[in-house]
């Protein structure tokens, strides 16, 4: 699996998810891979770190281009279930576009269908709406870390695994995000420095993210995506139900295991 030497070096933030680890097989497709992985007090960081370890290790990257960086001060900071234990992460609904009533920052759901925010109260699919599970800003303290290592080790691109549909609708995976931030990569870096900032899947459906990654030859079985649990996965969070429908859309099974099929 290794790569020719003449090949451009590209930086992956690799969470150890079904979208950053076909990301990483795109970006493999014309690059040399230096993969980064960043812990910040997720509920799942152990089970993300091994999937991180076994994909990169699956790809033969060298020890010295895989960087581990711990911003665990977003745990500090709060305002999402999955870096706060005394919010819960809601349960996906049952038929994606269902809108169901939850409180923003407990995550509670009442359970009933819901057309508009009514008081503190506000729908956990409507446009009207962030699910808890948005860590605040997040992906801007990844892309800095990657562009920070990318001007270091020379490498010209930035690859990134954020999903504009099919996603939860975190506001920070919308390509005018990353649009934005190829500016402040383009005027906070050496004059000589030229690192382009990819989204490969962000137009992608989930279930054409997973058949491109069977095409490639991605470890999907390698990776993890609930947000709550490291033993088996819950098959309730909206990550998990994304996964699954994904993968049934695809005409493909899953290769991990879950506790509940929330389908």
């Amino acid at each position: 699996m290794g790569r020719r030497p003449e090949q451009p070096l590209a930086v992956v933030a690799l969470s150890g998810g079904m979208d950053s680890c076909v990301t990483a097989a795109i970006a493999r497709l014309a690059n040399q891979l230096a993969l980064l992985h960043v812990t910040y007090g997720q509920r799942t960081e152990r089970r993300e770190r091994r999937a991180f370890d076994e994909i990169a290790d699956f790809y033969q990257v060298p020890d010295g281009r895989r960087l581990v960086a711990d911003i665990g001060y977003l745990a500090r900071i709060g305002g999402s279930s999955l870096t706060d234990r005394r919010i819960e992460v809601p349960d996906a609904p049952a038929k994606r576009g269902q809108i169901t009533n939850f409180n923003a920052r407990t995550g509670r759901s009442r359970g009933t269908p819901a057309a508009a925010p009514e008081g503190p109260e506000i729908s956990y699919l409507s446009p009207f709406c962030i699910p808890n599970t948005y860590v605040p800003f997040r992906n801007a303290h990844i892309l800095s870390i990657a562009v920070s290592w990318a001007e270091v080790i020379g490498a010209e691109g930035v690859y990134i695994g954020a999903v504009e549909q099919d996603s939860s609708g975190y506001p920070d995976c919308r390509p005018a995000y990353f649009e934005a931030f190829q500016k402040l990569a383009d005027a906070g870096t050496k004059p000589e420095t030229a690192i382009r900032i990819q989204t490969p899947v962000i137009h992608m459906r989930k279930a054409e993210i997973v058949r491109k990654g069977v095409e490639l030859g991605a470890p999907l079985h390698l990776t993890w995506s609930c947000y709550s649990e490291e033993g088996l996965a819950c098959g309730k969070c909206d990550s998990c139900v994304l996964r699954l429908r994904a993968f049934e859309d695809a005409g493909v099974s899953d290769p991990i295991e879950y506790a509940l099929r929330n389908q």
